[in-house]
């Protein structure tokens, strides 16, 4: 009695060692297998892609919020079209901006599905590279197509959108107005929706939040490089010398990313692969 007493008061006290031991061993094994996985600060601000992206916000946001902020007086100064047509073309601004974010989200959704995300490239390049282009296309179009008055020679856009101008019994120039506008918000509201969660998933887990609100701040700065310095060339130029600014600005921006479109966009410590 008094050896099975012993035995079972021996075998209690390895229980307890084994139970109280074998969080540390097991912690101990996985450091070893894993390792030190998590980026640091450091290593994730010295990320190249960040920048790239941050620096691409910057000029998608200036050149939007200079649109949207000096668009209208631009239409009316320079190019004669009433207070009226002015707000109707802000207004189809941001219905394209509304249809633009959503197909951005939903588009850009599948593209990773189908291909997955990679420690170079990301599946969603593509549609932010197509709607910048977008950006390029429709500013140019507005700065240069519309004019105080229609020309004797009609253009290709007023025989193209003729048909429809008869059949709802607005002028040319309106539905034009109307559908550069939107055409632009389109292009524009989808990679301001896209920067940011691009930033979030290609950061390492522990800086999430981090990089989406540095690239954030960027789009700030931008913001604020659409307001006096831009008003400023405005100002010294003219309205249009300084949405021509805009435009080279957007273009640069666009040839650049579509360059770095397969580098290396996994920021942080990527971690090594284990036999």
């Amino acid at each position: 009695m008094s050896n099975y007493n012993s035995f079972i008061k021996h075998t209690y006290k390895c229980t307890s060692c084994i139970t109280l031991i074998f969080p540390f061993a097991l912690h101990i094994s996985v450091c070893l297998c894993t390792g030190n996985s998590e980026s640091t600060l450091k290593e994730f601000l010295l990320s190249p892609f960040l920048w790239v992206l941050s620096l691409g916000y910057l000029v998608v946001f200036g050149v939007k919020t200079a649109a949207t902020d000096w668009g209208l007086l631009f239409l009316i100064q320079d190019k004669g079209q009433t207070v009226l047509m002015g707000s109707t073309y802000m207004s189809a601004l941001e219905v394209g901006g509304f249809v633009g974010s959503l197909a951005a989200g939903l588009l850009s959704d599948r593209a990773v599905s189908r291909q997955g995300l990679g420690t170079h490239g990301n599946p969603r390049h593509g549609l932010l590279l197509f709607m910048m282009s977008g950006m390029c296309v429709s500013m140019y179009l507005f700065r240069v197509t519309i004019t105080p008055e229609i020309p004797q020679e009609a253009p290709l856009w007023v025989q193209v959108i003729h048909p429809v101008s008869v059949l709802i019994g607005v002028s040319e120039k309106e539905i034009w107005i109307l559908f550069l506008g939107a055409m632009f918000g389109f292009s524009s509201y989808g990679p301001i929706a896209l920067f940011g969660v691009i930033a979030s998933e290609c950061a390492p887990p522990n800086f999430c939040g981090t990089s989406h609100a540095v690239v954030a701040l960027m789009a700030n700065v931008g913001a604020f490089m659409a307001g006096l310095p831009f008003s400023t060339i405005a100002k010294q130029h003219s309205w249009d010398m300084a949405f021509w600014v805009a435009e080279v600005i957007m273009a640069s921006a666009t040839i650049g990313f579509f360059l770095v479109r397969n580098m290396r966009t996994k920021m942080g410590r990527i971690a090594e692969k284990m036999d």
